[in-house]
C-alpha cells in the first residue's frame, strides 16, 4: 500500500462563506480538507468547500468506474462545518460508500443533526431519500478510528480495552475533545506510517498554550491550525472576539512550537479577511514560525 499522505484543502474560510474578487487567492468556501492515503479518502468536514470536491470525486468515478467510498469526519456540527453536506453529490449515487464519524451535539446524536439540516422545508431532499450506502456513528474519547490497508471499512476501537494488534500500514485516526470553542470541538489525529496530521480548528488558546493539544500535537508532521484572529481584532476592548472559541496566528504559533510540529497551516479565515490582509498574517506568521503558511482553496501538500 501506498502510505503517502496528500492533503487537499477545499474549504478554508471560517463562519460563512466569501465568494469574490476580494477572496479569490486564499478562496471564500468554508472548512473542508481532503485526506488521501493509499486507496483510503478521508474528508474533514463538510463545509460548502466539500461541494467542489464532490464534483471532483464524480468526475473521477465516471474516469475509473469504481464506487466512490470515503470517510467523513465531522469536528463539530455548526453550520460551517455541515452547510456542504446537503450538496456533496457523491451521497446521490447507488454505488457510493460512505461512513459519517463525529461528536453528539449536546443531546443530538449526529446522525439527528445531519438529518435536521436536510428536512423540509428548508431542503427538498430528506437524508433517509439519498440513495448511497451511509452509515453514521458518534464517537466518544478513548475510541479509535482504524482504516486497514486490506479492506474498505473503517474499524472502531477502544486501544486501552481492545488491545488491538494492527499492521503496520494502518491508519489510526485518534481524538480528543476540546470545550474552548461553544458546545465542544473534536481535534483529529490521522497517523500514517512517518506521517502525521493534526486538525484543531475551533480552537481558542490559553496562557501558556492548550496543553491537552500540544500534547496531543507532539512531533506532528502537519499541524493545521484555527489561526481566525490578529491579536488587535481578538482583544479589542469595543468588540473583543475573547471566549468566541477561536484562535490569533500567534496562538497557533504557540501550540506548533510547543508540539513540536514540523509545518503549520493556518486555517479558518475570518470571513473579513481579504487577500491581502490574510498575506500580511501569513507574512508575520512566518517571522515567527518559518515552516508556517495559509491554508489555502485548492493547495495540496504532501504530508
Amino acid at each position: 500500500m501506498n502510505n503517502s499522505m496528500v492533503v487537499t484543502f477545499w474549504g478554508v474560510r471560517g463562519s460563512f462563506p466569501t465568494p469574490g474578487p476580494q477572496t479569490a487567492r486564499v478562496g471564500g468556501n468554508t472548512p473542508c480538507i481532503q485526506v488521501q492515503i493509499g486507496k483510503h479518502l478521508i474528508i474533514l468536514d463538510a463545509g460548502t468547500g466539500i461541494i467542489g470536491l464532490g464534483r471532483a470525486m464524480v468526475a473521477a468515478h465516471r474516469q475509473s468506474g469504481t464506487p466512490m467510498t470515503t470517510t467523513l469526519l465531522f469536528t463539530h456540527t455548526h453550520h460551517d462545518h455541515t452547510q456542504g453536506f446537503p450538496f456533496f453529490i457523491p451521497t446521490h449515487f447507488p454505488s457510493t460508500r460512505i461512513n459519517i464519524f463525529g461528536p453528539k451535539s449536546l443531546s443530538q446524536d449526529l446522525e439527528e443533526v445531519l438529518a435536521r439540516s436536510m428536512s423540509p422545508p428548508v431542503f427538498p431532499i430528506t437524508l433517509e431519500e439519498l440513495p448511497c450506502e451511509r452509515k453514521t456513528r458518534n464517537l466518544d474519547e478513548g475510541e479509535m478510528v482504524v482504516l486497514h490497508p486490506d479492506r474498505d471499512e473503517p474499524e472502531v476501537l477502544r486501544p486501552h480495552r481492545d488491545s488491538p494488534v494492527l499492521l503496520p500500514d494502518a491508519i489510526r485516526i485518534r481524538f480528543i475533545r476540546s470545550f474552548s470553542h461553544p458546545q465542544g470541538v473534536f481535534v483529529y489525529r490521522i497517523e500514517s506510517a512517518d506521517h502525521t496530521l493534526v486538525l484543531a480548528t475551533d480552537t481558542e488558546g490559553y496562557i501558556g498554550g492548550d496543553q491537552r493539544i500540544i500534547k496531543f500535537a507532539k512531533d506532528a508532521t502537519l499541524l493545521i491550525h484555527d489561526a481566525q484572529y490578529t491579536d488587535e481584532e481578538y482583544a479589542n476592548a469595543n468588540a473583543p472576539k475573547q471566549g468566541w472559541g477561536h484562535s490569533t496566528w500567534k496562538m497557533a504559533v504557540e501550540i506548533a512550537e510547543a508540539a513540536g510540529a514540523k509545518r503549520l497551516a493556518l486555517f479558518h479565515h475570518d470571513p473579513t479577511h481579504d487577500d491581502d490582509t490574510l498575506d500580511q498574517i501569513e507574512k508575520q506568521a512566518r517571522g515567527a514560525f518559518p515552516a508556517a503558511f495559509l491554508a489555502r482553496e485548492g493547495m495540496r501538500v504532501e504530508v
